[in-house]
């Protein structure tokens, strides 16, 4: 047996090490069939010895635990946020400020590296292993996803390196944009509904509660900062990371002046462009760890760094049409459509418009020429006009006075700037919206169950509302569009394992205006029942604390 518990040791440590050229050096020395029959071969030792199980072994990225929820964990140290500055003379008030807290005549270096746009994450190794991976969260704790995280190629998992043993490490995980344009055609070609943006879908990608589905989406993660290492200066404990194996990029560097740091930010502002990865500014830190140790932190940013943002690019195109959407609760939400532009990488086609007083802000008129910016929103936003290229014939944008889905007045209650469809009980779009949310993960989490499939099941006449759900057989979805008897079989129970699904998140899922996942908490905990709250009186509710008026 000893035997074989050292041939799965050392299978373990001749992928690892093969990983690591692939991934880390670009540099194979055995081809991908040899690494898949190694691969195979571990499995079925692993399998035949449940005994030498280790959730960090090479075999373990291809995920298969499901959770049910994730576990929130306390971070041991605080992940501030980082303060951001959008000019170089805010930049240098900043430096101007470190610069009366050390001491007098300090050399004070920098480093500058790409600010990466992703879903932040805190690594914690013990013994040189990983041991949790935990969201950001609210910088004080956040959610537990180390199965998911184990599925990225590019993290080791174990790391034969005297130094790092113990200690934290941080990072952001992202998608590459080629990785993202793959991905999205693969789930076209499959019918399947594709994803916004690279950065939305890594931050999603880490709450899914599959981790073998986890593992089908090309992660990656980009260290930024070692934590708990006696190193002397953070650049080093960077450079000493990505030789132990992380996936630290290239583009750190170290800057002597802040105009240094200045020289840095301009050369980058078209050059990130290039990268197969998105990002959104510089940060900038003080480089010597003792004198991080001096400037400390406010209450909620480190003082020893800085974000500089790059502004949001905008482009000029064509105002085509506008479409109106109508949300669950039947807010209208005005969407236009443009004549293809690019910006920050991207082909942009469409842009949020917001509400009735935006389009009359801007004037907004069917054939306008209109500015369109993208500085991080998940749908990018238009922000002027160019009057003078206005067609002497084009006629003012009218907001809609019904509903597009089932033609009911919309209605703007006093005080709000959305338009609302009055039709709530009997209105198409609100019924498919309300059940698209009532079945996503976060609240009754039904799987197999996409827009697509609801709006199926609706047309069909199958369902109405929540509860036709659970009224559904294998019989009666089997045979409509992509759903052949073993589907059938998955949705259906998905939909009876839902019933265990804890108060608070059926609270959720019911799509109360205003009652979103941390009020139905508050709520859940007080009322412990939905015949309590079905009961409650507005006194008794507004008496819950964090409970307000509306």
């Amino acid at each position: 047996m000893e035997n074989i518990r050292q041939k799965i040791e050392a299978l373990r440590k001749e992928l690892r090490d093969h990983n690591y050229r692939y991934y880390q050096l670009n540099n194979p020395v055995i081809s991908d069939y040899e690494f898949d029959m190694k691969m195979k071969e571990l499995e079925r030792l692993e399998a035949e010895h449940p005994e030498y199980f280790d959730p960090n072994s090479p075999t373990q990225r291809v995920g298969g635990g499901i959770s049910k929820e994730f576990i929130t964990r306390k971070h041991k140290n605080p992940l501030y946020s980082l303060d951001n500055s959008y000019s170089e003379g805010e930049l240098k008030s900043w430096e101007e400020r470190i610069r009366k807290i050390l001491p007098a005549g300090s050399d004070i270096e920098y480093t500058c590296e790409l600010k990466y746009d992703g879903a932040s994450i805190n690594l914690t190794y013990e013994n040189g292993r990983l041991s949790t991976a935990v969201t950001r969260g609210d910088g004080i704790q956040g959610d537990d996803v180390t199965a998911n995280i184990r599925t990225i190629r590019t993290l080791p998992l174990v790391l034969n390196d005297e130094v790092f043993k113990d200690f934290e490490i941080r990072g952001e995980v992202i998608i590459s944009v080629q990785g993202f344009l793959k991905m999205n055609e693969k789930r076209a070609a499959e019918g399947k509904e594709t994803f916004s943006n690279p950065r939305n879908t890594a931050s999603g990608s880490l709450k899914l509660l599959d981790s073998s589905e986890v593992a089908k989406r090309p992660l990656d993660i980009l260290l930024y900062q070692v934590v708990g290492l006696p190193f002397r200066t953070h650049y080093e404990a960077l450079q000493a990371a990505k030789k132990s194996g992380f996936h630290v990029p290239d583009q750190i560097k170290k800057c002597r002046s802040i105009d240094e740091v200045l020289a840095y930010i301009h050369e980058w502002e078209s050059k990130r462009h290039d990268l197969d990865y998105e990002t959104d500014g510089v940060v900038i830190k003080v480089n010597d760890l003792e004198m991080q140790k001096i400037l400390g932190y406010t209450a909620k940013s480190p003082r020893w760094a800085i974000a500089y943002k790059y502004p949001a690019e905008r482009g000029a195109t064509l105002l085509k049409s506008i479409d109106y959407q109508v949300g669950r609760t039947g807010a209208i939400t005005p969407v236009a459509n443009l004549e293809p532009v690019q910006l920050a990488g991207t082909i942009v086609k469409r842009a949020s418009l917001h509400n009735a007083d935006q389009i009359a802000k801007l004037d907004l008129h069917i054939g306008d020429t209109v500015w369109v910016e993208k500085g991080g929103e998940i749908i990018p936003k238009i922000t002027g006009v160019i009057r003078e290229k206005r067609p002497a014939d084009a006629k003012p944008v009218q907001y809609i006075s019904h509903c597009p889905s089932c033609g009911s007045p919309l209605k703007r209650p006093e005080g709000e700037a959305v338009h609302y469809c009055t039709n709530h009980y009997g209105c198409p779009a609100q019924i498919k919206e309300r059940i698209a949310h009532f079945v996503s993960r976060k609240a009754m989490n039904i799987e197999g169950l996409g827009k697509e499939t609801i709006q199926g099941f609706y047309e069909a006449g199958l369902i109405e509302n929540y509860a036709d759900l659970y009224t559904l057989t294998p019989e009666s979805i089997i045979g409509l569009e992509g759903i052949a008897e073993k589907a059938a079989e998955n949705i259906i129970s998905g939909i009876k394992a839902s019933k265990n699904v804890p108060f608070p998140r059926v609270l959720f899922a019911l799509g109360i205006r205003h009652v979103g996942a941390n009020v139905a908490k508050i709520l859940a905990r007080h009322f412990k029942n939905i015949d309590r709250l079905l009961t409650a009186r507005k006194d008794e509710l507004t008496a819950v604390q964090g409970i307000g008026n509306k």
